[in-house]
């Protein structure tokens, strides 16, 4: 089974506490020098640190062939520094393997873009539970002995899909790869799961348009 990854065209429906630190963020009283893109992380439930550091590594990995690097934060630390390009994303319910056994069969989107008049924003959210679901619904016996591993890299390939949209400006999906509208369990913890050369360039596109 495949899951979907959404675009929402639903200002009014985030949180209002999001969109006040994306506002401070900028004007933050300490400077650092500037990244490609800081990915700031919003956690809203439980979650391993070995996942996150996989899910970091994962998305890293996926944009790598489009140039761009990815700066890492928490909430918590972003307040404290300013940043030249940013996103938020925002991890709603639980990112663990123990919540998914315990979860309803109801499926919903892996995650989510924000736009407001037709302008994709620097926000995105992604259903921890969701993909939890998905990636527990695709592994085998062995693949236990590596779940923290396995969702890491789920919930990295479901991150770079969002950063896409929020990246490039639009709202399409791919053909193939990574930015496909939708993605199964076995593709979210499969060895590989790339950009593709389209959307590499789109992206490559965009961070030259940033750099001059």
């Amino acid at each position: 089974m495949a899951y979907s990854l959404l675009v929402r065209d639903v200002w009014r429906a985030l949180n209002r506490a999001l969109i006040a630190t994306a506002l401070v963020f900028p004007v933050a009283a300490a400077t650092r020098p500037a990244s490609d893109l800081t990915v700031v992380l919003d956690f809203q439930g439980s979650h391993s640190e070995q996942s996150i550091l996989e899910m970091q590594r994962e998305a890293q990995a996926v944009l790598r062939a489009s140039g761009i690097h990815l700066d890492w934060r928490t909430r918590s630390q972003a307040t404290r520094e300013s940043f030249n390009d940013l996103v938020l994303v925002k991890f709603s319910g639980n990112c663990d393997l123990d919540t998914a056994q315990r979860a309803s069969g109801k499926r919903g989107p892996l995650g989510s873009t924000f736009i407001s008049d037709g302008r994709t924003l620097p926000f995105a959210e992604i259903a921890c539970d969701q993909v939890a679901v998905s990636v527990r619904s695709a592994m085998s016996r062995s693949d236990f002995e590596t779940a923290d591993v396995l969702l890491g890299r789920a919930l990295g390939r479901v991150v770079a899909h969002e950063l896409v949209h929020v990246l490039t400006g639009s709202c399409e999906h791919g053909l193939e790869g990574v930015h496909k509208a939708a993605l199964s369990g076995r593709q979210l913890i499969a060895d590989s799961l790339p950009l593709s050369a389209a959307d590499a360039i789109r992206l490559r596109q965009r961070h030259r348009d940033k750099s001059r």
